[in-house]
């Protein structure tokens, strides 16, 4: 898959794609299936098939206060998109290049001058143009109007919610994490770096953890303990200790402050169960399954330790 960072970057002989809009925030279920319908369209036709994404997310741009929390990073996104047999993922930068424009004159620039397209698909609330005022209805009459074929795929459901990132982020506030990875149709997962901790001597404790931080607009799960894969991601390079790159480890994972040691930094502290390796400096995805509990202030170390081994058991239970 190619990805084109901006309109500038669409090939000048680019001809007849099949292309779909949106945020894809979450590559959740409802994306996906948009997705996919727009690279089987483009497969029947023959023709390669454009994922049009936008970074940043529109809303930090309209209604900055309400900015939502980032569910995956553009990297991910990516990952996830190419994954779906996409040819071109094109990357917009929402405030240089389309903010502003009505409409028309976003439809006429951008689907029809610059991508040729022959076919568009989108969402039913699908929304475009200055302010948002365009609709699926929109696209569809000028569609009509400038002979471009328009798809209007209707939103996805389990039961009676909607499937949306919305949906995903509130479970991920109550630390439902079930049920955020069921509408996402994969384990919800937190990609970053792992760094040095608060030193509060969680190897002399018996329970070494690779640290990971999240930033304040990052979507992560309520405060509490989980049980999780972790995985070091290939980087070329052997890891330092008894784990390979690439493998899926169970792992004990924290998420919150720490009060009990005073770290006020919000971090996702994974205890890999059953191994010891220096993961300093490399980068991991872990994957959430189950909250095992919420975050408690234990009163001392001793206190602390029995509830950790409560934890690491309960992980295994819950993974085997």
């Amino acid at each position: 898959m190619d990805i084109l960072s901006g309109l500038g970057q669409v090939p000048a002989d680019m001809r007849d794609p099949v292309v779909t809009i949106g945020v894809f925030d979450g590559v959740h279920r409802g994306h996906q299936k948009l997705i996919r319908r727009a690279v089987k369209l483009a497969h029947e036709a023959g023709v390669e098939c454009v994922v049009m994404t936008f970074d940043p997310h529109p809303v930090t741009i309209f209604a900055p206060d309400h900015a939502p929390d980032t569910l995956l990073p553009l990297e991910e996104r990516a990952r996830l998109i190419e994954e779906l047999d996409v040819d071109h993922l094109l990357v917009i930068d929402f405030t240089r290049e389309l903010a502003g424009e009505s409409p028309e004159d976003y439809f006429r620039g951008v689907i029809v001058d610059t991508l040729h397209a022959s076919r568009v698909v989108v969402g039913e609330n699908f929304t475009f143009g200055a302010g948002g005022l365009g609709t699926a209805q929109t696209m569809l009459a000028l569609g009509e109007k400038y002979g471009v074929n328009v798809d209007v795929v209707s939103l996805l459901f389990d039961g009676t919610e909607r499937i949306c990132s919305t949906a995903i982020r509130d479970a991920l506030r109550g630390g439902d994490v079930a049920q955020a990875s069921e509408f996402l149709g994969r384990e919800f997962s937190v990609t970053a770096e792992v760094e040095r901790g608060a030193g509060r001597g969680g190897r002399e404790l018996g329970y070494p953890t690779a640290n990971q931080y999240a930033s304040d607009t990052e979507a992560v799960p309520a405060d509490g303990v989980y049980a999780g894969w972790f995985t070091v991601l290939p980087d070329g390079n052997p890891i330092e200790g008894d784990m390979e790159p690439g493998i899926r480890y169970r792992a004990a994972v924290s998420v919150g402050t720490n009060p009990t040691f005073g770290d006020h930094r919000r971090s996702i502290e994974s205890f890999v169960l059953d191994r010891d390796a220096d993961l300093y400096g490399r980068t991991a995805r872990v994957e959430f399954i189950a909250k095992v509990r919420d975050m408690v202030k234990f009163d001392s170390v001793d206190e602390l330790l029995e509830n950790m081994a409560r934890d690491v058991s309960r992980v295994r239970e819950i993974l085997s």
